[in-house]
C-alpha cells in the first residue's frame, strides 16, 4: 500500500508505475507500463516532470487516459502540487523504413513464441529454421531465451562468434549450423553460468542481437522467445516490425489457457499471427502405427479457430525428436524421410505461405514502430 505522507524525495520509478497501474480504463492495457516506458522523470520542489513512452499505437492510445494518468498520480501524492505528464505512442513508419535501420538485409522476422514453459517452443523453431533452409531459404535464429538458452546445445553449436570492426562500430559474425546463421547469448557465457539480469539488461542483449550482428541477407530471421509476454517480448515489438508470429502450445487446457494470453498480446501490438502449431500432439505407436492422444486432443485447432487465426498442424510426440534437441541433430536434418520430420517440413511450408500471404496484405500498410531511444 501507498504511503500518503511520503516525502516527494521518496517516489521512486517503481512507485509510479504502481500507482499508473491502478487506473480503471478497459481500453488501454496496463500490462505494457514497465520501467522502460518512463523515459523522463524529473521531481522538484513538489513538481512532477513524468514522459511516458507506451509500446502501442499512438493513435490507440484512449483520449482520456492521460487524464487518469495525472488524477491518479495527485490522489495517490496529494503533495504533489503540479504534475507535468507527457504521453506518447509509436510514430508511425513504414516496415522497410524501420527494416532498413535495423536489420537491413532481411526480409521477414518471426518470432516463436509461448505462453508457458515446457511445450517444446525451441525445438519448433529449431525445426522450422531447418526446414525453411532445407526449402532454400536463407535462415537466421536468434535465442531470444536470455535466461535458458537452448539453441546451442539443440543446434550442436559452441565457440564465441569473431568480432569485426565496421565503418560505425563492432559487430559480431553469427555462427553457422546446419546452414543457419545463429546468435545466442549461451555462445557468449560459459555453459555453467547463470545469467542474472534484470529485465533491461535481457532487452538490451536482445537489441545487440539484431544490431551488433552482421547477418548479411536472409529470408527469415527468427526469434525463439522466452515463455510469457514480459520484458523481451515488448522489447523485441518496440525496435523491429515484426513480420508475424507463431504460437507454440500443447492440446490440453492448461497450456492453450497462456497461448491463449500470448496470442492476445501479439495482437494488441498489431504483430499478425500466421499459426498456432500443436506440439506433442499425439503419439504414433511404432508397432501399429496408432495414434494415442496423450495429452488430449485438438486444443490447437480448436483456439485456432477461436481466435480467428491458422492452424499450421500438430507434431507428433516422438523420442527421437528429444534425442535430436539433445545431440544437437535436429530430426528434420538426420531423419527427412521419416514421417515426423515430414509433418514439421508441411508445417514450415504452410508458415511460409501464411508470411507471405500477409506481408502481401500488409505491403502498403503500417506495422510495428522503431523505439526513438
Amino acid at each position: 500500500m501507498f504511503n500518503k505522507r511520503k516525502t516527494m524525495i521518496d517516489i521512486t520509478k517503481s512507485d509510479i508505475l504502481a500507482a499508473l497501474k491502478k487506473i480503471d480504463e478497459p481500453n488501454f492495457n496496463k500490462d505494457v507500463l514497465i520501467l522502460n516506458t518512463i523515459k523522463k522523470y524529473e521531481l522538484s520542489d513538489h513538481k512532477l516532470n513524468l514522459f511516458l513512452s507506451l509500446p502501442i499505437l499512438e493513435r490507440e492510445i484512449p483520449t482520456q487516459l492521460k487524464t487518469k494518468f495525472e488524477e491518479q498520480l495527485k490522489k495517490e501524492y496529494p503533495a504533489l502540487k503540479e504534475v507535468s505528464l507527457k504521453v506518447e505512442g509509436r510514430t508511425e513508419h513504414s516496415a522497410s523504413e524501420v527494416n532498413n535501420s535495423v536489420l537491413p538485409g532481411v526480409k521477414n522476422t518471426i518470432a516463436i513464441a509461448s505462453g508457458k514453459g515446457g511445450v517444446g517452443k525451441s525445438t519448433v523453431a529449431v525445426n522450422l529454421a531447418v526446414a525453411l533452409a532445407k526449402d532454400g531459404a536463407e535462415v537466421g535464429l536468434i535465442d531470444a531465451d536470455i535466461y535458458g538458452p537452448s539453441i546451442p546445445l539443440m543446434m550442436g553449436i559452441s565457440g564465441k562468434p569473431k568480432v569485426f570492426q565496421d565503418a560505425n562500430s563492432m559487430k559480431m559474425i553469427p555462427l553457422e549450423s546446419y546452414g543457419i546463421k545463429i546468435m545466442s547469448i549461451g555462445l557468449l557465457v560459459d555453459d555453467s553460468s547463470p545469467i542474472i539480469w534484470r529485465g533491461p539488461m535481457a532487452s538490451g542483449a536482445v537489441k545487440q542481437f539484431m544490431s551488433d550482428v552482421e547477418w548479411g541477407n536472409l529470408d527469415y530471421l527468427i526469434f525463439d522467445l522466452p515463455p510469457g509476454t514480459g520484458d523481451i517480448q515488448l522489447t523485441l515489438v518496440q525496435t523491429i516490425p515484426l513480420s508475424s508470429a507463431v504460437i507454440v502450445t500443447t492440446p490440453q487446457e492448461v497450456s492453450l489457457i497462456d497461448a491463449r494470453k500470448a496470442l492476445k498480446m501479439f495482437n494488441r501490438v498489431n504483430v499478425p499471427v500466421a499459426g498456432i502449431v500443436e506440439n506433442m500432439s499425439y503419439f504414433i505407436a511404432p508397432d501399429t502405427k496408432k495414434h494415442y492422444d496423450i495429452f488430449g486432443s485438438g486444443g490447437g485447432s480448436k483456439l485456432a479457430s477461436e481466435l480467428g487465426v491458422p492452424f499450421l498442424g500438430g507434431i507428433p510426440i516422438d523420442p527421437r525428436i528429444r534425442m535430436g534437441g539433445d545431440n544437437g541433430v535436429p530430426i528434420i536434418f538426420d531423419m527427412p524421410n521419416d514421417e515426423h520430420a515430414k509433418i514439421i517440413m508441411e508445417l514450415s511450408r504452410s508458415l511460409d505461405k501464411n508470411v507471405k500471404e500477409i506481408r502481401g496484405k500488409n505491403s502498403s500498410k503500417v506495422e510495428i514502430i522503431l523505439d526513438d531511444n
